[in-house]
């Protein structure tokens, strides 16, 4: 379970959000909302531990989070809202990079994952021959081989079809029938049902 307690949070010197309170249980799927500028990206950040620029406390199964950092960060996945690929090397490489050895998956695996997203015959290809939206799945495609509790996924949508968007939110769904937990930030309207949604504006 993710607590936040008496969260507040500021950049520049202005206050984005102050007093926020939640709990996250395994199964639960939380869109956190709000305009640009909002705090959406800052709160994500501060949850995983990347930004220190709040106060309050991040709980992680009942423990204060920085307790045991390292437990935490194994059992994180964060996708930022820049894809994180690098340009140069093909979809399969960078999923082999982005695992950072702690999933022990098979390259045949990867390459299901990434044919499953939508990639398949650009699997070798450098990721700069790719359009934007073929860029997105194949750094979505980690989702498909992650083994980790908690997604943590910052505008996840961005660039995709209709039917990736589709595609996206049965993944997510999935994981969370399976006890996890994600937090994602869209201004997609997302279809999912029980939807638990925090507005920061």
């Amino acid at each position: 379970m993710l607590e936040l307690k008496e969260f507040c949070c500021e950049r520049n010197d202005r206050v984005l959000f102050k007093n926020l309170s939640l709990s996250v249980e395994a199964g639960d799927i939380v869109q956190i909302c709000g305009s640009n500028g909002s705090g959406k990206t800052s709160l994500l950040r501060a949850v995983c531990g990347l930004n220190d620029s709040f106060t309050g406390e991040v709980f992680w199964n009942g423990m204060v989070r920085d307790t045991d950092i390292e437990s935490f960060r194994n059992e994180l996945l964060f996708l930022g809202h820049r894809v994180g690929l690098n340009k140069l090397l093909s979809p399969i490489e960078n999923l082999k990079w982005s695992t950072g050895g702690k999933i022990n998956w098979s390259e045949k695996d990867m390459l299901q994952a990434l044919s499953r997203n939508g990639l398949q015959g650009y699997e070798f290809q450098p990721c700069f021959l790719l359009s934007a939206g073929q860029q997105q799945r194949a750094a979505l495609a980690r989702l498909l081989i992650a083994e980790e509790l908690m997604w943590v996924l910052d505008e996840p949508f961005n660039a995709l079809d209709t039917q990736a968007v589709d595609m996206l939110e049965v993944v997510m769904v999935d994981h969370a029938k399976k006890g996890g937990i994600v937090l994602v930030t869209t201004h997609h309207r997302l279809k999912i049902p029980g939807l638990r949604t925090i507005d920061l504006s």
